[in-house]
């Protein structure tokens, strides 16, 4: 395992074009190698634009198999580069069953591991229970040419938990793949509020497991032609945060870029040193988390 390496961020915005996209992916990828990335990833559904606006049975055409032509054209230029590649894919698992999902591509250019979007929304304009299957791997960590990471998706950053059993396992980076974005009519009266809160929320994970966090989004106004609502407006600020929650690099809410930012295990390991919360967790408290919640009845129950 390296000490340091440089993770690289490609925020973009997306075509309704699937092969431009993955063309421009490539592209990006290759640019982020060039300057130094060697771990990089792309945005959460990439090789379209955020389909989930609409419930459309004929949209399950855009889903692939993994491998399959995403991971084998990025696993090409990931094997070429000798990076890692996180690359998030609509995955057809089988007919009628398919995930939201992130492919772990070391720098031999294979896939090192799977993971599945365990939490799926279901509100205006995400309508994403229509489209995915609920995640079953887990929340995992995976050995890579350059360190141990972990992918989830979107709405994952959210929930500690998912952020916690991964960094459990050993994770170094937490990456948040993600499409996030403002609906029109909420932006001026609450979109900071939401940028921040999205934004804090990764920050917590970072301070509370002593990880990096990398949150990768699109930019961009996309509405379907044929969705009903007013479409999304994505709001970019793609970051890294360190083990303690401060920010090294952030992205513009409306550019397309390259994020490149520094891992360094040594910082990890003074901050874990100084806050050490592993240590002072009293996991044999914690046996309620397992429920939806707790009302009076179960609490008694669980005492």
């Amino acid at each position: 395992m390296q000490r340091k390496f440089t993770i690289g961020l490609i925020q973009m915005m997306c075509s309704p074009d699937p092969q431009e996209n993955l063309r421009r992916a490539e592209s990006s990828v290759d640019e982020a190698a060039e300057e130094g990335a060697e771990v990089i990833c792309l945005p959460e559904l990439f090789r379209s634009q955020y389909f989930c606006q609409r419930e459309d049975a004929k949209l399950f055409d855009l889903a692939e198999a993994v491998p399959g032509p995403s991971t084998q054209a990025l696993g090409k230029i990931a094997k070429e580069k000798q990076v890692v590649v996180i690359a998030p894919v609509f995955e057809r698992r089988a007919a009628g069953v398919y995930h939201n999902s992130a492919a772990i591509i070391d720098a031999n250019g294979e896939v090192a591991g799977l993971y599945r979007k365990m939490h799926i929304p279901d509100d205006p304009a995400y309508y994403e229970k229509f489209y995915f299957t609920p995640g079953d791997l887990g929340f995992r960590a995976f050995d890579t040419r350059s360190g141990r990471i972990a992918a989830l998706i979107c709405w994952d950053q959210w929930y500690p938990e998912g952020a916690r059993l991964a960094s459990l396992q050993g994770a170094s980076v937490l990456f948040y793949p993600t499409a996030i974005g403002w609906h029109t009519h909420e932006k001026a009266q609450s979109g900071d509020a939401q940028r921040d809160a999205w934004r804090t929320i990764q920050r917590g994970h970072a301070i509370a497991n002593g990880v990096y966090v990398a949150a990768v989004n699109r930019v961009g106004f996309e509405k379907p032609a044929d969705a009903q609502g007013e479409g999304l407006e994505f709001w970019g600020t793609s970051f890294v945060a360190d083990p303690f929650g401060v920010v090294l690099k952030e992205a513009s809410t409306d550019r397309e870029e390259i994020v490149l930012a520094e891992v360094d295990l040594e910082r990890l390991e003074e901050v874990r040193r100084n806050w050490p919360f592993f240590r002072d967790r009293r996991i044999d408290a914690y046996a309620g988390i397992t429920q939806r919640f707790l009302d009076e009845k179960t609490w008694h129950e669980e005492e």
